[in-house]
């Protein structure tokens, strides 16, 4: 091995490489010796696991006595916990991340939204003041219940197997329980759910199965626990979609799909109007944002979905002719 090579390794270096393997995921004594040893033998150093293993745990007691914290128990692995090493960032990465963790802060994130403060140094005068962010939802998403519920949820996602949850909908309810098949956490209007496919809900729209109207959205904050997981496995990776196709005019004449799921199929030559089709996964979403667009879209199909938004429309003029009388 060359003296560069050699060079190249010093006790700073395998500090780093500790910090860089735990930052990456906890990780046991044991794959630590076999992969810091990797990484000695890179750098022309001999190795010998006892050697490796006391060199570790001179290591990590170093760090700790620098302020960065590494929880370890026996039979449990090491665990990066907080660093306090330095992040050194421009002016333009620092702005983004207090951009960041502005919007989490009011979103309800605001112990996410602290980290990044913490690992960037942010203060209030690195938040651009031409952003001003207005959602304030009913929720603390940091609350020690809530953060406890992310993380059983998180667990069952990569599990993959079917598990229940205890849903109290109204407050002092016994609450209702839900088998929850394949799911995944989605945040709307600065609200985050439990979005999830319920394999036994009978639809009153569609007769046949798997349907949209099988999925639904429980929020967070109104789950009371959590189940283990079930040795049933998901019925699919994916959940069921249906194809809606809608009409943009007016003022939405030219309008640009934002959205992966949506497509232009038509383009009026004359530029009065676009045709869209969406392919949709939850109905009640998107009803909100069609009827956000007033008169300015025409839902074509399928007609059932057609014929809820003109009842709608049908029941706001009502609501309104009762009001001027």
């Amino acid at each position: 091995m060359s003296s560069k090579s050699d060079g190249n390794y010093n006790q700073v270096a395998f500090a780093l490489e500790i910090l860089r393997l735990l930052a990456e995921k906890p990780r046991r004594r044991e794959e630590l010796v076999d992969l810091l040893s990797i990484f000695l033998e890179q750098h022309g150093k001999s190795v010998d696991n006892a050697n490796v293993k006391q060199k570790i745990t001179r290591t990590i007691r170093k760090l700790r006595d620098c302020g960065i914290e590494i929880k370890s128990a026996p039979h449990h692995p090491y665990e990066l916990v907080e660093s306090n090493f330095p992040v050194l960032i421009s002016s333009e990465q620092r702005e983004a991340l207090a951009t960041a963790a502005y919007f989490l802060a009011d979103m309800g994130f605001s112990a996410q939204a602290s980290q990044i403060q913490r690992i960037g140094n942010i203060t209030e005068s690195d938040i651009p003041a031409s952003i001003k962010v207005d959602f304030s939802p009913p929720v603390d998403y940091s609350e020690n219940k809530l953060d406890a519920i992310v993380r059983q949820l998180q667990e069952r996602f990569v599990q993959q197997c079917r598990y229940t949850i205890r849903y109290q909908s109204k407050p002092g309810a016994k609450g209702r329980i839900w088998d929850i098949d394949r799911s995944e956490l989605r945040l709307h209007d600065g609200l985050l759910y439990l979005f999830a496919f319920i394999p036994d809900w009978r639809s009153g729209w569609f007769d046949y199965w798997h349907n949209i109207d099988q999925n639904h959205i429980f929020r967070l904050d109104k789950i009371v626990n959590v189940g283990a997981a079930s040795d049933t496995h998901w019925i699919s990776c994916d959940f069921p979609t249906l194809k809606v196709n809608y009409r943009t005019t007016g003022q939405l004449s030219n309008y640009k799909p934002r959205r992966k799921d949506e497509i232009v199929i038509y383009n009026d030559p004359e530029g009065k109007f676009r045709d869209i089709e969406a392919t949709i996964d939850y109905w009640f979403w998107f009803r909100q944002r069609i009827l956000k667009y007033g008169a300015n879209v025409q839902i074509l199909n399928p007609q059932l979905l057609a014929d809820e938004i003109k009842k709608e429309y049908k029941n706001i003029q009502k609501q309104f002719s009762a009001a001027e009388n």
